[in-house]
């Protein structure tokens, strides 16, 4: 089978299209015949950081966490009913050698999740890293819910950062689906026309006029959840427009490693401050999040292309060094690799 896999650490010039043996799926595993591999910035932050060690069998990782394709054969303990099965894949290759960019690739059988009737394997390869995100994002207030599903976010206004992104769609779609008014901060018309198709009721400018008095007249009691990819360019923002005991749920780095927080404001109104990051996410709570993301694709809820908010730039396999590339560079959408034309 072709797989694409890298050796050391570095650009996008450590990957390599090779031809491998086709993996056999070991207890509690299955394999599964990609057809369409999603990549996140996490894929070439992994690609060219050493995170995490490389395969100790030399043969080397095969990158991409999230994926979409058909079951083809099962290991030991698990149902046989599952071969023909059509899934979407999330954390392929977190703890393992085999990601999702290959012809082939074995994962447990748990993060191959059914696939609901109707979804397209685009959908199914661009949910993982950015939906799973987002529903943690969505969930960590005190109060809860501690599961999305329609009404549970009835009420409450959440704020997404960026809401052209790729975890900022996913963030206004189950937001939506939740019953939540979304207001989205974004940079430009054609970001702004992207998080209106999402869903998002409100959207801010922030590079014109003063964001948090546009924030605050859309949600004059304040926002309640903050889904945040920038915190070291919008700590101060985001505690200028939300509620007591609200969560400022950020997931990643944008614009800064080391935030101020300004205290006695944070403090006083209760607020949380929670850093998420899908590696380490308990257990029950992603089980959580892979129900609820699914429940909503089984809505309807979480679409992709250029009508959803998320237009998609398609790579072949031999290009999955390039998919890298525009990730890396900032591509407004969803990159995937056609793996199936290989």
């Amino acid at each position: 089978m072709k797989s694409i896999v890298y050796t050391q650490h570095g650009g996008p010039e450590v990957l390599s299209l090779v031809e491998r043996p086709l993996p056999e799926p070991g207890p509690g595993e299955v394999r599964v015949k990609v057809h369409v591999s999603g990549v996140n910035p996490t894929d070439w932050k992994s690609r060219s950081t050493p995170m995490r060690p490389l395969p100790e069998d030399g043969g080397g990782q095969v990158p991409n966490q999230d994926g979409a394709g058909v079951v083809d054969a099962v290991g030991e303990g698990v149902p046989a009913s599952r071969v023909g099965e059509r899934v979407w894949l999330y954390l392929a290759a977190y703890g393992s050698g085999h990601g999702s960019a290959q012809e082939y690739t074995v994962i447990p059988q748990h993060r191959a999740v059914p696939l609901p009737e109707g979804a397209s394997f685009d959908v199914g390869a661009s949910l993982g890293v950015p939906a799973l995100t987002a529903h943690r994002c969505l969930t960590v207030a005190e109060d809860g819910p501690r599961q999305l599903a329609p009404g549970a976010l009835a009420g409450r206004t959440v704020l997404v950062a960026g809401g052209a992104g790729a975890v900022g769609n996913s963030a206004i779609q189950l937001a939506r689906w939740a019953g939540a008014t979304v207001v989205t901060t974004i940079s430009g018309d054609r970001k702004a026309e992207l998080a209106r198709a999402a869903g998002a009721q409100h959207t801010v400018n922030y590079r014109t006029g003063k964001a948090d008095a546009a924030i605050r007249e859309a949600a004059p009691n304040g926002v309640d959840i903050v889904v945040e990819v920038s915190p070291a360019t919008n700590a101060g923002l985001d505690v200028a427009v939300t509620a007591n005991n609200a969560a400022i749920a950020y997931y990643a780095n944008n614009g800064g490693d080391e935030i101020t927080i300004p205290l006695r404001e944070s403090f006083s109104r209760n607020l949380r401050w929670q850093g998420v990051l899908l590696y380490t996410v308990p257990d029950e709570a992603l089980a959580a999040a892979v129900e609820a993301v699914s429940a909503a694709v089984a809505d309807g809820a979480l679409r992709v292309g250029e009508e959803a908010g998320l237009p998609l730039h398609r790579y072949a396999l031999d290009r999955t060094g390039d998919a890298h590339t525009a990730v890396e560079e900032g591509a407004v959408g969803k990159v995937l690799i056609d793996v199936a034309d290989a």
